[in-house]
């Protein structure tokens, strides 16, 4: 027997799709309106990041006023860690193991409050403050100067691998529009990690004053902001 036809006409494919919500829709809106914002805090981290800036260059110079006081040699052996690390880094072998094990260090210490656990690995240089710690306690049992020019040595070092490898983590980072997320965080970075190495560097030597490295810094900083402001708007 023939099968009868049905007597139903058939709807056109095309129309029957048409019927059908299009899936995602809100979920297009949602992608859009949340890109816009990554798009809008990458400008203002982009804009805090230059407003940075003049700190950066203020705080280098401030430090670099205040470490002429400490003596020529011990400067020389801070600078020699700076030069060796850069110098293992770029033609040796990158010790960045080194610089994941700091990282997770910090993490397992600020595991009991979760927000910092991103961000404290990237700011704080653990190395550093552990020998700026170590140096304090061995300086109370051991006189001997090649302490403070080891240790000096070892600020160099351990400074220069944070600073280096967290510019790299930031820079390598996806996502960051106009760059503020590498300019904002690296600009911060730098500035706190200098500011630790003054305030250590403060309780290690009397002409090392970090009062006057922070006012220092302050006021050049804000000297830079008045002459632009002045070039800008004031003439």
């Amino acid at each position: 027997m023939e099968k009868k036809e049905s007597l139903k006409p058939n709807k056109p494919k095309t129309e029957e799709a048409d019927l059908k919500p299009k899936a995602g829709g809100g979920g297009g809106v949602s992608a859009k309106l949340s890109e816009l914002y990554s798009k809008l805090f990458g400008v203002i981290k982009f804009i805090l990041g230059v407003c940075l800036l003049p700190f950066v260059y203020s705080s280098s110079v401030a430090f670099l006023g205040q470490f002429g006081a400490v003596d020529k040699n011990l400067q020389d052996c801070l600078w020699a860690g700076v030069a060796t690390f850069l110098i293992i880094y770029l033609f040796i072998w990158e010790p960045a193991p080194v610089y994941a094990k700091g990282h997770q260090i910090l993490e397992f210490i600020f595991n009991f409050f979760k927000p910092l656990v991103k961000v404290a690995p990237f700011l704080l240089p653990i190395y550093t403050i552990v020998l700026l710690g170590l140096y304090g306690l061995l300086s109370l049992f051991i006189k001997d100067s090649w302490l403070i020019q080891d240790a000096m040595f070892l600020f160099g070092f351990s400074l220069i691998l944070h600073l280096v490898f967290s510019s790299k983590s930031i820079r390598t980072k996806k996502g960051d529009f106009l760059k503020g997320n590498y300019i904002f965080g690296f600009s911060f970075i730098y500035i706190l990690n200098l500011s630790i190495l003054a305030f250590g560097l403060n309780c290690i030597f009397k002409g090392f004053s970090f009062v006057s490295f922070c006012n220092s810094a302050y006021s050049e900083a804000g000297n830079i902001f008045y002459a632009i402001i002045k070039q800008l708007f004031l003439r």
